[in-house]
């Protein structure tokens, strides 16, 4: 198994529309071995779409962790002292967690978990799903492109031609992203 007993912190934020993606990474980390720690955002915990209710989406990553989602600040808080986790996914991340992380603004029980794991000097991946990614936040991009123990899953345009802002990441490039990040590497390309 490629990710025997490795401790990966999964974080989901409010991009519904790609989590038909990103649910089956998260059942292909669990069976590579991984120690999979669900961790949701407030929109995931609260909100029902088009896409599922936010009971079906947590009750989902209980079921196939094996482990009750991390979500709220305070049980997010406890990933830093403790040590809990060897590398944290944001995936999907939005362009509004995308913006808090870049700024160091912890208000959420994602941004939470990042912060407190990355004060271990430990990695973090983010695998982005936002419209925004080459207008308003572009920027945030760029500075966390540049940051020690941060790395992205190879993203690009998922519509260059109606949507000429958004970046989407390759969802299914997670574990290869995963595997390089914990040895301190980028996987290459990131723009795909």
């Amino acid at each position: 198994m490629l990710l025997n007993d490795v401790k990966i912190g999964f974080a989901l934020t409010g991009s519904f529309c790609t989590f038909n993606k990103v649910i089956p990474e998260i059942e292909k980390l669990v069976a590579e071995g991984a120690d999979v720690y669900p961790i949701i955002s407030e929109s995931v915990k609260m909100y029902d779409t088009k896409f599922g209710t936010a009971e079906e989406w947590k009750l989902k990553l209980e079921e196939i962790t094996g482990k009750k989602a991390i979500s709220s600040i305070t049980e997010a808080e406890p990933i830093g002292p403790k040590s809990l986790l060897d590398i944290v996914i944001v995936a999907p991340c939005t362009g509004n967690t995308l913006a808090k992380i870049a700024n160091g603004i912890t208000d959420t029980t994602v941004t939470m978990a990042v912060k407190a794991h990355l004060r271990n000097q430990k990695p973090v991946v983010l695998a982005i799903s936002t419209n925004d990614g080459l207008g308003a936040n572009a920027r945030n991009l760029g500075m966390l492109l540049n940051r020690k123990n941060i790395y992205f899953v190879p993203f690009g345009q998922d519509d260059p031609v109606k949507k000429c802002n958004s970046l989407v990441a390759k969802f299914d490039m997670i574990i290869p992203t995963l595997k390089d990040a914990l040895k301190g590497k980028q996987i290459q390309p990131v723009l795909s």
